[in-house]
């Protein structure tokens, strides 16, 4: 890997800043791991018949982002960006045609709406999903385990393609 500026997150701090600190972190480490490839090594799948790939695991993460942020806590009527109803996993699944550079711009984009979003309520604010009011500091706690769960795939996909392997 190329570089790795994540900040660790704080050891002691307020809560919001503490959950922010370490989503953002995660969001970094997914970053980090897919530093320095090529197109090639980013789809490249784990092992039949998983369909797993960085590329797809990032494009996975644009659409949690979306759907945690933009759907359920802002209540926007936002589509699913890679998948829809004729390929439920096509964001893993539909790598092999997928272009990096438009993944990481669009995870990128989901991400910065997602502070925008979250900026704007409190940790106690509520969103609906299924009909369920859902908190935001829930929906913090969810994209955290949601991206540590990731980043060990991440970790060992990284490890299968060059042998890189680290936090």
């Amino acid at each position: 890997m190329t570089t790795d500026q994540r900040i660790d997150p704080p050891f002691v701090a307020d809560e919001r800043p503490m959950l922010e600190d370490w989503l953002e972190y995660h969001r970094q480490t997914l970053a980090v791991k897919c530093e320095g490839l090529t197109l090639e090594q980013l789809r490249l799948r784990s092992v039949s018949p998983s369909s797993l790939s960085l590329l797809g695991l990032v494009r996975h993460m644009a659409d949690v982002e979306r759907n945690w942020f933009r759907r359920v806590l802002g209540g926007e009527d936002a589509s699913p960006l890679f998948w829809n109803d004729e390929h439920p996993d096509g964001d893993f699944d539909l790598v092999d045609d997928a272009e990096a550079d438009e993944a990481f711009a669009t995870w990128s984009a989901e991400c910065e709406r997602a502070r925008e979003i979250a900026a704007k309520h409190s940790l106690d604010d509520t969103g609906l999903r299924r009909g369920e009011p859902v908190s935001l500091r829930w929906i913090y706690i969810h994209m955290i385990e949601e991206y540590a769960r990731h980043n060990g795939h991440a970790d060992l996909l990284r490890e299968r393609i060059d042998g890189v392997t680290g936090d």
